[in-house]
């Protein structure tokens, strides 16, 4: 036996290097590449005209796995599904791969693993590695392993408006003698985060935020005590039989997002396959600034052979604007006298009101997961439970298109979710029932019918009177209720530089909805052909199509009635390195809406530059823009400082442009700056309300700074 295993371990070795004699140009090019995050996230978010993605959340999650790469000979399943690169038959030709010969020894064998295309591996490569073997790092105490880690840093950032806004300004009184609400803080905005991690062993970080327009203050009256937001987190992983150790800041993801989604939803994009499966990630650390969307307290994940037990509870106040004493609520076991009506999900605390709604509101919520996993079999099963109690009656105001919202002060969940996988088929789904009546379901299936064609079909249908506080599962509507529909994707590689992917959507809402006073239906395509001809040149033109339904605008009469609203936009974009310090990438995109038999349009075309020069990076833009109206606004993803984001809607006539450059002062230190700038023409103010702006132009200032301790 020990013969057989040396001679098969010599084969290897062989195969390994005859690949890299035959692919020189591509061993060369195999050390972990810098990532393309911008194209990656055109490929995977959602369209940005649907509020409900929290597309700093994904950000941060795509770059969080790009610094700390999955280890291949200790991944699982799950782990390689939730990058969204790989389809079922290559996680499946992977695993495989691994299991007749483990350990990998080298990034090269993933040529050699059936199904693995070059493009397909130059895609992942940015997320993974084979890390050489240290028993001594890992019975090193705790302490020693942060303090030697080498992915620890301290980042702080700073943010400006140059121009001054309304809500800045000193109000005039003399003719009306009331008080206008204003800001009661600077325009300022500041980042203070330090996070210390290692792959499946350990993270510990915390965030301190303060918004544009708070103030920095002390005060316990109004619950602020220095800068406005706050949030840290210890993780510990693979402690004996436990999994995961959690203390802090948390975010947990089960099943399909149903019931919970962890923040990480990908949605309706150019990546019509791998996009819609979730993944079971469990606990994670939670290190955004969204002042809502997290669990806050502790949670623990305990293995026992197949099996898994997850159990968090959490405790937080969250913004709401409290009613005291007034029209007591009769819920099924108490009557209730302190309402609030909505909860106030910005996290903005700069003017008096939004002062006063601060964290009035006390949330606990407590659940847990049972989950099958062996990974002897293709089966993946599990159980969730969860109770969310607040400190008072949620009683939303009286509409007719919200009256199956949630009333009361406590709600109870209970769902199962399951994935099961046969040959190149994977099966998935999450059914739920909220103690309020309503039930959701969402079921899929990924296909690779062969390594050039992969198909995708999702169904999902949410109850008016089904309510999960912390679910984001597939869907068009913002919150999963009120839906029905049926999703088509599918993925075409009819040639090694061409891809072709297309999805269809249909979808219908059984009630009413916010500006649609009628039950209503619609149905969405996408299509995109891409060009890859090298690894430095990505070409591809994309068309999307959307029908909804919306109230029309009404003179006469007095009752809405609903009409379809029609939206095209079609994107034509160029990725191109001429040479290793040079990027280019240009972009056209044109949309039109029609409502009513009223057709307006818009379009923006921008080119972008990208220059980097070891120590110094610079990129730049310069775009214009010309749209009809607000509905034909134009959304481009830009380049940002580190785990920043930005997605600017460009609307009216006019410019937008921005310069970032990078500087590496050291082995340990980096400096960002960033200016953007935005000019409309034919217009005398920008923004409304208290973000209103005098004058045609916009300016906006970004600078960062982060220190690496090893």
């Amino acid at each position: 036996m020990e013969v057989i295993s040396r001679n098969k371990w010599l084969v290897r070795c062989l195969v390994v290097f005859l690949i890299f004699a035959g692919h020189f140009s591509f061993a060369q090019e195999m050390p972990r590449p810098t990532i393309n995050l911008e194209l990656l996230a055109q490929e995977l978010l959602t369209q940005p005209d649907n509020t409900n993605q929290e597309y700093e959340d994904v950000y941060e999650s795509l770059i969080q796995y790009y610094q700390q790469p999955i280890n291949l000979n200790k991944t699982s399943r799950e782990e390689l599904e939730s990058l969204f690169i790989l389809t079922p038959m290559q996680v499946n030709g992977f695993l495989e791969y691994r299991k007749q010969n483990s350990p990998i020894l080298t990034l090269y064998e993933l040529q050699v693993i059936p199904g693995f295309d070059l493009p397909t591996i130059y895609k992942l490569l940015p997320f993974v590695v084979v890390p050489e073997g240290n028993l001594l790092t890992q019975i090193k105490p705790l302490w020693s392993r942060m303090r030697q880690e080498e992915n620890q840093y301290l980042l702080v950032r700073y943010d400006r408006t140059l121009q001054q806004r309304k809500g800045y300004t000193v109000p005039d009184t003399s003719s009306t003698g009331k008080i206008a609400s204003r800001y009661q803080g600077s325009p300022n905005k500041y980042l203070v985060r330090y996070r210390n991690s290692h792959a499946r062993d350990y993270s510990v970080g915390f965030t301190a935020e303060k918004d544009a327009g708070e103030q920095l203050i002390w005060d316990k009256n109004t619950r602020r005590y220095g800068l406005d937001f706050y949030s840290a987190h210890l993780q510990l992983y693979n402690q004996g039989k436990f999994k995961t150790l959690a203390l802090g800041d948390y975010q947990v993801q089960f099943g399909q997002g149903l019931l919970l989604a962890g923040g990480f939803a990908v949605g309706k994009g150019a990546e019509t396959i791998t996009a819609l499966r979730r993944s079971n990630l469990g606990i994670r650390p939670y290190t955004s600034v969204l002042e809502s969307t997290f669990f806050r307290g502790g949670a623990f994940t305990y293995k026992l052979g197949a099996w898994e037990v997850t159990t968090f509870y959490s405790r937080k106040n969250l913004d709401g604007n409290v009613q005291t004493g007034n029209d007591t609520i009769i819920t099924q076991t108490e009557e209730i006298d302190d309402s609030f009506s909505s909860i106030q999900a910005t996290g903005f605390h700069r003017t008096l009101t939004e002062i006063n709604s601060k964290h009035r509101i006390a949330e606990q919520v407590i659940g847990g997961n049972v989950i099958f996993r062996d990974q002897k079999t293709p089966l993946t099963i599990g159980v969730t439970a969860l109770r969310t109690q607040y400190s008072a009656a949620r009683q939303p105001l009286q509409r007719q298109y919200n009256q199956f919202d949630f009333t009361g002060q406590q709600l109870t969940n209970v769902g199962t979710h399951y994935s099961y996988n046969w040959q190149n088929l994977n099966f998935f789904g999450e059914t739920a029932r909220s103690a309020s009546g309503g039930w959701g379901t969402i079921n899929g299936l990924l296909a690779s019918l062969s390594a050039q064609v992969e198909t995708s079909i999702l169904y999902r249908n949410y109850g008016r009177n089904f309510h999960s506080f912390y679910g984001n599962a597939f869907g068009e509507n913002t919150r999963n209720n009120n839906e029905r529909g049926w999703y088509f994707g599918l993925k075409v590689k009819p040639l090694a530089q061409w891809e072709l992917t297309a999805y269809h959507d249909i979808f219908t809402f059984p009630w009413l909805k916010y500006r649609v006073d009628a039950p209503s239906s619609g149905h969405e395509s996408l299509v995109r052909l891409q060009y890859k001809p090298t690894k430095t040149a990505v070409l591809y033109a994309q068309f999307r199509t959307e029908n909804k339904g919306r109230n029309a605008p009404v003179i006469t009469q007095q009752i809405d009635f609903v009409s379809p609203a029609i939206r095209h936009s079609f994107l034509l974009y160029l990725d191109y390195t001429p040479m290793p310090k040079l990027n280019l990438r240009s972009r056209v995109q044109k949309s039109t809406f029609t409502l009513e038999g009223k057709a307006t349009q818009g379009y923006f075309m921008a080119q972008d530059l990208n220059l980097d020069l070891r120590k110094w990076q610079f990129s730049t833009r310069y775009g214009l823009f010309d749209t009809d109206d607000y509905d034909n606004r134009q959304y481009s993803i830009e380049r940002d400082v580190l785990y920043a984001f930005s997605v600017p809607a460009l609307s009216g006539i006019g410019t937008h442009y921005y310069f970032l450059t990078q500087f590496k002062a050291g082995a340990h230190l980096d400096f960002w700056v960033k200016y953007a700038a935005t000019q409309y023409r034919r217009q005398k103010t920008i923004g409304s309300g208290l973000e209103e702006i005098q004058g045609n132009q916009r300016e906006d200032v970004r600078l960062q700074m982060r220190y690496s301790f090893n």
